[in-house]
């Protein structure tokens, strides 16, 4: 028998949850970091040695009484551990009492716990795409040789002097055994690097070197499966203070191997989110809170961000220039 908890799951708010995407933000934290389920809170995932395929004894030859040669394979299990992550809000008892008479006098549909719901999803996607730009846009999330900081010149802001097919050259090429799959671009560095006119030249055919490029024609031209550009904000201001918006991705390129649908199990993949469940959300009545009481609304999630292969990415920190 369950025991009783003071949170109980709605299944419609976690239907809200669930299907709730913020129209004004391009998130791209679910396709960079893909969703791997785990079973239990506690969970162990697999690291396999890349170069236990590739080795080959000095010789595979048998003779007529002899045996095969006998190697060994291993593998490497790390233990990992979900985070709990979930924000609230208070929704006073008159304010659903004010909806609620407004619904039956005017007709709509407005539930202020839905609407909770909505704004607090949208926290929570925040929240996974902040955590997942600063692992994948961070140094030390790739093996030394698989990673470039560009300055003056090299940075691809100076259309006149830089080699954007150098640079894009070198990541696709600097991977180890898995060719890189996907881009990823911060906004403001892929404002920039699209205008390039040696890459709208190439795509345009020697036409022209002015214009702009699609994420499309850059995949096509690099051979990759798909480019994928973060466009989110973040309000670094502390709470009270005026807002001060900052890009969650900065600007930087990362070329990846990413696995589509990855698992805890044998995934060659840069990485993932291990997740327990689905996005949950649920609420409980607080009768301290005001005359009436308030309904505490609550969205979360169990999940784990991970680089499982650094050598299967590649990081060009400051593609672009600063303002």
């Amino acid at each position: 028998m369950a025991p009783n908890r003071p949170f109980e799951v709605n299944p419609i708010l976690t239907a809200v949850a669930i299907g709730y995407r913020n129209p004004d933000y391009a998130l791209i934290a679910a396709r960079v970091l893909p969703y791997a389920p785990v079973p239990e809170e506690r969970f162990k995932y697999t690291v396999y040695p890349l170069n236990e395929s590739f080795n080959v004894p000095d010789d595979l030859r048998i003779g007529r009484k002899g045996q095969p040669h006998r190697v060994e394979f291993s593998a490497k299990q790390e233990t990992g551990e979900v985070d709990d992550w979930g924000v609230d809000t208070i929704i006073p008892q008159s304010d659903i009492d004010t909806a609620a008479r407004q619904r039956s006098a005017l007709g709509g549909h407005y539930d202020p716990r839905a609407y909770a719901a909505q704004g607090l999803t949208d926290i929570v996607d925040l929240g996974h795409e902040v955590r997942t730009a600063r692992l994948v846009f961070n140094l030390q999330s790739y093996a030394p040789a698989r990673r470039i900081t560009l300055s003056g010149t090299s940075q691809l802001s100076d259309y006149v002097n830089s080699d954007p097919f150098g640079v894009f050259d070198a990541a696709m090429a600097g991977t180890l055994v898995f060719k890189p799959n996907t881009a990823v671009f911060g906004d403001e560095a892929w404002r920039i690097v699209r205008g390039h006119p040696h890459l709208v030249n190439a795509v345009r055919g020697g036409v022209t070197n002015k214009g702009r490029i699609t994420p499309e024609e850059f995949a096509a031209l690099f051979g990759l499966r798909s480019v994928v550009v973060g466009e989110g904000w973040l309000n670094t201001a502390k709470k009270g203070q005026e807002p001060t918006l900052e890009r969650v991705w900065g600007r930087h390129c990362a070329f990846l191997h990413l696995a589509t649908s990855p698992t805890t199990e044998k995934t060659v993949t840069f990485g993932y989110t291990a997740r327990l469940g689905n996005r949950i959300a649920g609420d409980y009545q607080d009768p301290s809170i005001g005359l009436q009481g308030a309904t505490i609304v609550r969205v979360g999630e169990r999940a784990k961000e991970l680089i499982i292969a650094p050598d299967v990415g590649y990081f060009i920190q400051n593609i672009v220039a600063g303002a």
